[in-house]
């Protein structure tokens, strides 16, 4: 199996290259049950935000690791999910279209009333562990200014691709995409 090597925070990991499409291949970075990696991470990627962010907010799987850690590195008692689906528990939700390279589909992200009043008049930071199109990055800004929070950073572990050339995030480190040859 092809690899693709990386060192972050300090960290070094082999990445498995897998196929998401006939064209794309990509390097699989999953920190689910890596406490090794995802806590240098937090505190590195902390380290980058403004001072003043009042809540972390990640879209629904992978970051939620990534962002339990960096709310305990900055003393911050509470952060944000974006869910994949309304609940039966969410009064009022805000809901938003995304399709994320890694998915393939279109899928929702939903915030609950009691996470929108925390958002309303907040200053939030968006948090990821990838960043590559920015699909799912655009879908959690749209909830926070609905929600009437202001995005102050846009934050990941890694830039993917064209991503590491963009001005308005911060990350650790970057990984290619491969293009699979016909």
């Amino acid at each position: 199996m092809k690899t693709y090597e990386i060192q972050v925070a300090g960290i070094k990991r082999s990445l498995p290259v897998v196929p998401i499409s006939d064209d794309l291949s990509i390097a699989s970075f999953v920190i689910f049950g890596d406490t090794e990696i995802v806590e240098p991470c937090a505190r590195e990627l902390a380290k980058l935000l403004p001072p003043d962010v009042d809540y972390l907010i990640t879209a629904e799987a992978k970051s939620i690791p990534l962002i339990y850690e960096m709310a305990k590195v900055m003393n911050m008692p509470r952060y944000l999910i974006a869910r994949k689906s309304v609940k039966g528990y969410m009064k009022n939700p805000i809901v938003t279209k995304v399709n994320s390279i890694t998915t393939g589909k279109e899928q929702i992200l939903c915030l609950d009333e009691d996470d929108i009043q925390l958002i309303h008049g907040a200053k939030i930071a968006i948090v990821d562990d990838v960043i590559s199109t920015g699909s799912s990055l655009a879908a959690v800004e749209h909830l926070v200014k609905e929600a009437g929070g202001t995005v102050v950073a846009r934050a990941a572990i890694l830039a993917e691709g064209d991503a590491a050339d963009r001005k308005d995030i911060l990350y650790l480190g970057t990984i290619p995409l491969f293009f699979n040859k016909k």
